[in-house]
């Protein structure tokens, strides 16, 4: 969660009852909310002033315009908070803490502990150790092997391309994807590409 740096709020506890901007309504950021509060024993739609918005734009400006009081968002470089935090009064971020990382994973082993480096976002001194999950690309079962090998090895053969232009894109490694992907959930093209660089083995 992000809010405005002059707000009184430190813990996930300390929204309870309060609006919050959840995203739209098809996001997938609205999935992975349900997982970590849900962890919590915490629902979106009970325990907080649920606001699903229109547009994902909307979710900083509310912010700023004091409408809301926190945006759920996730990831590095991620435009809404980044807006928040280049914000008059900049931004504070509130994770869950690592009991209630723990107390997630128990129920939902496929999220993931991840860190946010600090100087991620404007006034973020502190690395922000939270839970969340990788981007991927699902591609329909169908699309042939041959599509598949040539769109894996653009993206890595991209990477330093895409690092400069997105701050998220310093993520997007072969490494990262053989770590949290199980081979037996990789598209056989994608595999196929690994293999032949030595970053997947059978």
């Amino acid at each position: 969660f992000v809010v405005r740096g002059d707000s009184a709020y430190q813990t996930i506890d300390d929204l309870k009852g309060q609006p919050v901007a959840f995203g739209t309504r098809a996001s997938g950021l609205r999935i992975l909310v349900n997982d970590v509060l849900d962890g919590l024993g915490l629902k979106p739609d009970m325990d907080f002033e649920q606001v699903i918005l229109e547009k994902a734009a909307d979710g900083p400006r509310l912010v700023l315009e004091k409408k809301v009081e926190s945006l759920w968002g996730a990831g590095i470089g991620w435009p809404g908070f980044m807006k928040v935090a280049d914000g008059p009064t900049g931004a504070r971020f509130i994770a869950p803490t690592s009991e209630q990382v723990k107390q997630i994973l128990l129920k939902y082993p496929h999220l993931k502990p991840m860190t946010v480096p600090a100087g991620t976002y404007k006034g973020q001194m502190m690395t922000i150790d939270s839970i969340g999950l990788w981007s991927l690309i699902l591609v329909r079962p169908g699309l042939s092997n041959e599509t598949v090998f040539r769109l894996a090895r653009a993206i890595h053969q991209g990477e330093s391309a895409l690092a400069e232009r997105l701050n998220q894109g310093r993520y997007t490694k072969v490494k990262n994807t053989v770590d949290q992907v199980p081979a037996d959930r990789l598209h056989p093209g994608a595999a196929r590409y690994y293999r032949e660089i030595g970053m997947l083995t059978d």
